[in-house]
């Protein structure tokens, strides 16, 4: 008999992916609305409900073990499920602003939704996977699933972002399938059962007894690969072009929770990695490429105009303190890894909305042209403010929280100079960061620009993230902090 657990598992990925084609087939605005709004809100449904469930113990398994869920599993899905919605309910408002003023037609609404649930179906199904091979066809699924809303508004430059966003993530997921293929490979020769070998609740059993030469060798691989989806440097290139062509809901979901499954699936490896090798080559190598992200995005935050742009490698260098915090091990590095992942998504989340309203707002992205948005939007000028606030780590919010535990792991780590350029790259982004405030919401506004915010659809979601920034700040809910414990456990003790 299937119990609720495993009823839900079935449930997740039918959702999004039944709204996507129901989408698909409607011609009508109204009840394309109706439908994405049904859709979002009956996924982050489903995830709530798993998320109580694994806290309470339960761990579900499908299909012969090929899907399943645990606490890692958790956290992801509550991300797809809430960021998902909370940037859904914004595309309503969006999308009847880009119709009002010509920029969509009315039957390209149905499309926008139909590929934004098609997105959440592929990243639900990377959040689920135990099945490694299903986890990689998950992950490259997510590229195609949101290359359409990368390049949604058919312009030249959406275009190009599409392309370079396709072109680059494939190779790099080409990466990930070797390393795929050999932790496979390793593991039959083990158990000599194909489906054994693939399940990832398997793998992290055995993987004290895998070769460690070979497994050296394919989390190289998956580091390379499923960290150029990440936004790991050197392959980060992609995400500055993807992130900022995509409608504004569309670029809080590629920052807020894409990156996230490609960052998720790294770390199911770490944890294989961790047994099979020891602690030393996979830690250092997250620590290397970790600080060089944070490096590299540091000093392209600086130089950029593009509002979009420049939140966008704010995306980067936060990929790249998630990677530090594992790289610094031990239950601190990684609970600050995980906390990270869940700050910078509500934070990012909020602040590529307010970009969009921004853009609605002034007709432009470059920051050198938009002046005085605290008396023409004050409410999105506060929230853009703190938004950028909090994404430069600044107290009490939550990003500087699990800023600060990713420091505290670097240095307890014993890697001194690691925490010293770590810092030094983190003062870099606040200055960046502080001037874009000063040059944005502050000034004198254009004499012949209307006072006044968009529309409320594109409000309401900034006060729920708000509160989700700055209660995360304060404090750390017991369900939450017992969910990230879990998962800790999980990376750490293969259990």
């Amino acid at each position: 008999m299937i119990g609720m657990g495993e009823n839900i598992l079935y449930a997740l990925p039918a959702v999004p992916l039944g709204t996507a084609l129901l989408a698909f087939g409607i011609r009508s605005r109204r009840v394309a609305e109706v439908v994405h709004l049904a859709g979002i809100s009956i996924l982050a449904l489903l995830s709530l409900i798993l998320v109580r469930d694994v806290l309470g113990g339960q761990r579900p398994f499908v299909l012969d073990g090929m899907f399943f869920a645990d606490e890692l599993t958790a956290i992801l899905l509550l991300l797809i499920g809430v960021v998902g919605f909370l940037n859904g309910f914004y595309s309503i408002g969006y999308m009847r602003h880009d119709l009002a003023h010509g920029e969509v037609k009315e039957r390209n609404i149905s499309f926008y939704y139909g590929f934004y649930h098609l997105f959440l179906f592929t990243m639900v199904l990377s959040a689920i996977s135990n099945n490694v091979a299903i986890l990689w066809a998950a992950v490259e699924a997510t590229t195609l699933g949101s290359a359409f809303l990368v390049g949604f508004y058919h312009h030249k430059t959406s275009a190009e972002g599409a392309w370079k966003y396709v072109l680059l993530c494939s190779i790099g997921l080409a990466f990930a399938l070797y390393g795929t293929i050999l932790t496979y490979s390793n593991a039959f020769s083990m158990v000599q059962d194909a489906h054994k070998a693939m399940l990832w609740t398997e793998l992290v059993n055995m993987a004290p007894h895998l070769d460690p030469q070979m497994m050296k060798l394919a989390f190289v691989f998956i580091l390379i690969g499923f960290g150029t989806k990440a936004g790991l440097f050197p392959m980060h290139t992609w995400l500055p072009d993807a992130h900022s062509e995509a409608p504004s809901p569309a670029s809080a979901l590629l920052s807020g929770v894409l990156l996230k499954c490609a960052f998720f699936a790294i770390i199911r490896y770490y944890a294989i990695a961790l047994q099979a090798v020891g602690k030393g080559f996979p830690q250092t190598l997250l620590l290397i490429f970790g600080l060089l992200t944070v490096g590299v995005a540091a000093f392209f935050i600086l130089v950029q105009n593009d509002i979009k742009r420049k939140l966008a490698y704010s995306s980067v260098e936060h990929i790249g303190i998630m990677a530090t915090g594992l790289g610094a091990g031990g239950a601190l590095g990684v609970f600050a890894a995980l906390l990270h992942t869940i700050n910078h998504s509500v934070t990012k989340s909020l602040l590529f909305c307010t970009a969009g309203n921004i853009t609605m707002k002034y007709g432009t992205r470059d920051a050198q042209k938009i002046r005085g948005m605290g008396k023409v939007i004050p409410f999105t000028a506060f929230m853009f403010t703190a938004g950028l606030v909090t994404v430069a780590g600044s107290p009490p919010f939550n990003v500087f929280v699990s800023e600060f535990m990713t420091l505290t792991a670097v240095l307890r780590s014993g890697h001194v100079w690691p925490m010293i350029f770590l810092l030094l790259f983190l003062v870099i982004v606040f200055v960046a960061l502080i001037l874009l405030i000063s040059e944005t919401v502050l000034g004198s506004p254009p004499e012949d620009l209307p006072r006044g915010e968009v529309n409320w659809l594109t409000l309401l979601p900034f006060g729920i993230l708000f509160l989700f920034m700055a209660g995360l700040g304060i404090y750390l809910p017991a369900p939450l902090n017992q969910l990230l414990q879990g998962a800790v456990s999980v990376v750490l003790g293969g259990k």
